[in-house]
């Protein structure tokens, strides 16, 4: 594939290293604003929250894929289907495009679900960044935590809160997401429950962006040809 890259930081780095060595050429490098595409076949866009629909718009307006991996943007999420649905395009989202992390949702909402039986643990999400990422908390954090809130009985809305911060006052219905920025970690994300008697956690940590840029040049791969929108889900079917 022809492969034109949105965003050329750290992360549009390791996918320009990770394509290349599957055989793509990368025709585009584009870490500002713009106007025009190179002519490719996919765009994989990590960029900031206030530039990605912008980005993803203008791709598919001249009938481009795209691979979006940027985060805090979702607030939006109703513009891109509508994009979507306008110019027929396609459309592959992912808030974490690690396989691990993939598996490691699954393992999480089978566990939320079981958590249903035995009300006195209390939930939580940590996430730990590195000092670089704006944003908080994590998309994957986000999407972790919406997992467990879509089967718990116990939870209906997530709140998160900086680590520097003292925890904050919240109802009993509220999922608290701690964030953590430190040093250059790539990624830490861990699900605990906690009771008066024990503590059960589960917890996914990145070693490299590597994953992250494997999962997001397979998913370029995978909507070649097709039209809509997808995710992880559809890239790694379970069921």
């Amino acid at each position: 594939m022809n492969i034109c890259l949105i965003g050329y930081g750290r992360m549009g780095h390791e996918i320009e290293r990770v394509a290349l060595s599957r055989g793509h050429q990368i025709v585009g490098k584009i870490d500002a604003e713009w106007r025009e595409l190179p002519e490719c076949d996919v765009v994989i866009e990590f960029t900031q929250p206030d530039s990605a629909l912008g980005n993803i718009t203008k791709a598919m307006a001249v009938g481009v894929p795209v691979v979006s991996g940027t985060t805090g943007w979702l607030m939006d999420w109703s513009e891109a289907v509508h994009a979507v649905d306008k110019y027929d395009g396609t459309l592959f989202y992912a808030s974490n495009f690690s396989v691990g992390v993939y598996l490691f949702r699954q393992i999480n909402r089978q566990l939320a679900r079981m958590m249903n039986h035995f009300q006195s643990y209390e939930p939580m999400v940590e996430e730990i960044h590195h000092i670089h990422k704006l944003d908080y908390p994590s998309g994957t954090a986000l999407t972790l935590a919406d997992d467990m809130v879509e089967q718990l009985a116990s939870k209906s809305e997530t709140l998160a809160y900086l680590s520097s911060d003292d925890a904050p006052e919240h109802r009993a219905d509220q999922l608290l997401i701690r964030s953590v920025r430190e040093d250059e970690v790539p990624g830490t994300h861990t699900v605990r429950y906690e009771s008066g008697e024990d503590s059960i956690e589960i917890k996914h940590e990145a070693k490299s962006r590597a994953a992250l840029a494997l999962g997001a040049v397979l998913a370029a791969e995978f909507v070649q040809g097709k039209k809509g929108i997808y995710g992880m889900e559809d890239l790694i079917p379970l069921n």
